[in-house]
């Protein structure tokens, strides 16, 4: 069963936590001071801002890094929030690395001249359709933004099928949680809805319709407010039916004693691409451009694979990945997306969501 699978795999966490693995609300300063390793006087310092640090992700790469001369600080929040961070910084960037957010975040970096060249050895080992094909940042960890249910509520034949099932058919509705728009599992739901109702003579390139339809999504959800832990919410039992990604699954059900499964609809699931960048102006790019390259190799994510349940994109790392993870991948449908243009269009929708459509 699927929930067997999931419960052998030690606790990780994500896609998306979130979070929680990418991040549901906007850093508090608390959530974005600096977490550094006791650093030696040999060490290279890097400074990374990421929304995949929480749930002792961070912890992790700071401790494995200091074994290898790196003095690592992490700046963690919501996907949305680490990104406006970083633009709002690039004249004079904090920053030397990015590593999570997704292809929407790194594609607006490009364009605003944030990100500077640089080809690790390990990215043959990636699969060239998850890479920028001009090494301006290479995959990481694929995660997939899922929607879930807690079986002790729902059967399969019961539980929903699809997204618009939860606000269309009144037995979901007010049993789902919404999540607050500044991370980056938030935004992924957000472009798997609208993208269905994509038009070119649409307010933000969506249809009346699909403005309609995301209206509904947020009048007949629980909207988390700002700083409300997704998993602890969900613990309380009220809202059954949560997004997550991928990697948050075994986590929560083995920290809460839940028993969830996932939706897998027809049309599929939208995937997140984790990756890492160097950050154009970074203060010693040479040492970033040294923890990149140890960071990507399949020792590094094989064995971040391993602890976190994630899904590594190096081939040579993927035979470390835990079976539920791959039971996962194997479950679900990649949803047809064009990622250019949500990122040409996401600030618009999530400002519309923010002023129009949020309680």
């Amino acid at each position: 069963m699927f929930k067997k699978r999931m419960m052998a795999t030690s606790a990780m966490v994500l896609i998306l936590g979130v979070l929680s693995a990418c991040g549901t609300a906007a850093p508090t300063q608390d959530a974005v001071n600096k977490q550094s390793a006791s650093p030696a006087a040999n060490q290279k310092k890097v400074v990374i801002y990421t929304n995949s640090g929480g749930e002792g992700r961070g912890e992790w790469v700071q401790q494995e890094a200091a074994k290898k001369g790196f003095d690592v600080q992490i700046v963690q929040a919501g996907g949305g929030d680490i990104a406006n961070r970083l633009i709002a910084e690039k004249n004079n960037p904090v920053a030397d690395v990015i590593w999570g957010l997704s292809s929407i975040d790194y594609e607006k970096f490009k364009k605003q001249d944030m990100l500077e060249k640089y080809r690790p050895s390990w990215t043959d080992k990636v699969d060239a359709r998850l890479n920028d094909s001009e090494d301006f940042y290479h995959a990481t960890a694929k995660q997939a933004i899922l929607m879930m249910y807690d079986k002790n509520v729902y059967t399969k034949e019961t539980a929903p099928t699809d997204w618009p099932d939860l606000w269309n058919k009144p037995q979901y509705q007010g049993k789902y949680a919404i999540l607050a728009p500044g991370g980056g599992t938030a935004r992924t739901v957000l472009v798997g809805i609208l993208m269905r109702y994509k038009d070119p003579n649409g307010e933000y390139g969506i249809s009346k319709q699909g403005w309609d339809e995301l209206a509904k999504f947020y009048k007949n959800g629980y909207q988390l407010k700002q700083g409300e832990d997704l998993f602890q919410t969900l613990a309380k039992k009220e809202q059954p039916i949560s997004p997550i990604w991928s990697s948050g699954i075994a986590g929560f059900e083995q920290d809460y004693n839940m028993q969830m499964d996932i939706v897998s609809p027809k049309i599929g699931v939208p995937h997140v691409v984790e990756s890492v960048a160097l950050i154009k102006g970074a203060k010693d790019a040479e040492a970033a451009k040294e923890f990149i390259e140890w960071f990507g190799t399949a020792e590094v994510q094989g064995a971040f694979a391993a602890k976190f349940s994630y899904l590594p994109a190096n081939k040579d790392a993927l035979k470390d990945a835990p079976q539920n993870v791959k039971d996962i991948a194997d479950a679900v449908t990649v949803q047809d997306i064009d990622w250019k243009f949500a990122s040409d269009h996401i600030e618009e929708w999530v400002q519309k969501v923010e002023l129009q459509l949020k309680k």
